[in-house]
């Protein structure tokens, strides 16, 4: 009874061998997914791993410790650098090299939202009057500016009508006609 469960959930042994040597491919190509996230390799990798467990396959803690570290990609190579200068491999778990791992890309994380919003802050400069010489000459240049920004927004709401027209050419839609005086 009990091979005949045993057949019955983990195969015949050409059905084991096949499935070890498809785990061992898996294991020996496996690599960081583009956009992945470390608990997401930590998952996979940790699947290949004890299913080949499961099938008598042993490992080292450096092995394991080291094809993980080669798995990252580009991103993570200073992070690689300097885990594999300063600790120990033979001794760390896997365990604790994926927390160590985790805990940068958490830290590299909170880091570059904080870049993101340091850029979205927008900065104010004020403009100082000193004398009213140089005041009538900014009132000059800014009246110049406004006339000039008044021109490009005239061009631009002209342009839009004309893709409105063009748009809706074979519409039945009654189409406005664009005044300039209607807008200041």
């Amino acid at each position: 009874m009990w091979d005949t469960l045993e057949v019955t959930r983990e195969g015949t042994n050409n059905v084991k061998r096949a499935r070890k040597h498809t785990l061992i491919q898996e294991y020996e190509m496996f690599r960081m997914q583009k956009g992945e996230t470390i608990v997401e390799v930590q998952k996979r990798f940790t699947h290949i791993v004890n299913h080949l467990l499961s099938l008598g396959k042993t490992f080292d803690k450096e092995e394991l410790n080291i094809k993980v570290l080669r798995c990252l990609d580009m991103s993570w190579q200073p992070k690689v650098t300097t885990i594999s200068e300063s600790k120990d491999l033979t001794s760390m778990t896997i365990a604790l090299l994926f927390g160590k791992l985790r805990e940068h890309e958490l830290e590299m994380d909170r880091l570059s939202l904080k870049e993101n919003m340091d850029k979205r802050v927008k900065r104010i400069a004020l403009k100082a009057v000193g004398n009213k010489k140089c005041q009538n000459s900014s009132d000059e240049s800014e009246e110049e500016k406004f006339s000039l920004f008044s021109k490009i927004f005239s061009k631009f709401l002209k342009k839009k009508n004309n893709k409105n027209n063009s748009s809706n050419r074979y519409d039945n839609k009654k189409v406005t006609e664009f005044n300039s005086n209607k807008y200041t």
